[in-house]
């Protein structure tokens, strides 16, 4: 994160994530510019939620919908399930899908998605006992620019080397199945939920491809990568100059994954270079995009 988008970090401490757009307990993102700056998204939720939201509904709790992250991992992650609707509210969680989107990838790097072919809940079962679960997973390699879709009750992990824009409903439920036998930081194996992933993971769920969709447009190439019922997600290539509107009165984040964009709404402007993200209220009749230099950005868009 420091050498990508030059983010302070804590030294002495390995920091795995940068929560970008976030209405969590304990973590809430702050207004940077304008009249409110200072404020934050819990307050604006409080305060404004008609003009921030327009027509989309909150999280649970009237929480902010969605959660936008960049991940940062040096070492693969643990293999993981988020509850899918229909169970969420009986295992105490909340469902999560996401997207994510490789900003950078060392050579080999690969994710952990889904199943491979034929893999039966009782071949899994037997596997966890063992410590072997990971061979039950299918093997995605991976590049930048790449992105996969994980709607809840898809099984993942990120491997080795990933750099990792993701946009997710807004939840904090995690359910662990398996850690590669390592310990945590306390030098104790981490908690496993071994139960509640069982009860969530999609058994029909097989070898999972990366979104296939092609990018079209001239100085601003648009390529869909999601259109879920939770958001929409595009990623865009931008030449340097060229300029777009975003969708009016609908709200939206933009993700700047390489350059620099400046953001026009109303009176304000902002300006973000790689790693920074801007939300912009569903109030907003009219934003502009410009490019400063040759820009690669996500457009996600709540529903």
């Amino acid at each position: 994160m420091e050498r990508l988008y030059q983010k302070k970090l804590p030294p002495g401490r390995p920091i795995g994530e940068s929560w970008e757009i976030s209405d969590r307990p304990g973590d809430i993102s702050v207004i940077a510019n304008g009249p409110l700056a200072g404020k934050n998204l819990r307050w604006l939720m409080e305060n404004h939620r008609a003009e921030l939201l327009g027509n989309v509904k909150p999280a649970t709790g009237d929480h902010f919908p969605l959660l936008c992250k960049i991940l940062d991992a040096r070492e693969k992650l643990s293999l993981q399930v988020h509850p899918p609707a229909g169970k969420a509210a009986e295992l105490g969680g909340e469902p999560k899908t996401e997207i994510w989107f490789i900003a950078d990838a060392a050579p080999g790097a690969e994710l952990f998605v889904g199943l491979k072919r034929g893999v039966t809940r009782a071949e899994f079962e037997g596997k966890i006992q063992t410590g072997e679960v990971a061979e039950c997973f299918h093997r995605v390699p991976v590049r930048a620019g790449d992105a996969m879709f994980l709607p809840s009750g898809r099984v993942h992990a990120i491997g080795a080397g990933l750099v990792i824009f993701e946009i997710q409903q807004n939840s904090d439920t995690t359910y662990r199945v398996f850690d590669w036998n390592r310990v945590g930081l306390d030098g104790k194996p981490r908690e496993l939920h071994v139960a509640q992933s069982l009860a969530s993971i999609d058994f029909n769920d097989f070898e999972p491809a990366l979104v296939q969709s092609k990018s079209t447009g001239n100085d601003v190439k648009v390529r869909p990568l999601v259109n879920d019922p939770t958001f929409n997600v595009e990623a865009l290539e931008m030449k340097s100059g060229a300029g777009m509107n975003l969708k009016p009165r609908k709200l939206q984040i933009v993700a700047a994954i390489r350059g620099q964009i400046e953001i026009r709404g109303g009176p304000e402007a902002v300006s973000l270079s790689a790693g920074q993200f801007c939300l912009v209220p569903a109030c907003l009749e009219r934003t502009e995009v410009l490019a400063k230099s040759d820009m690669d950005l996500l457009r996600v868009e709540a529903f």
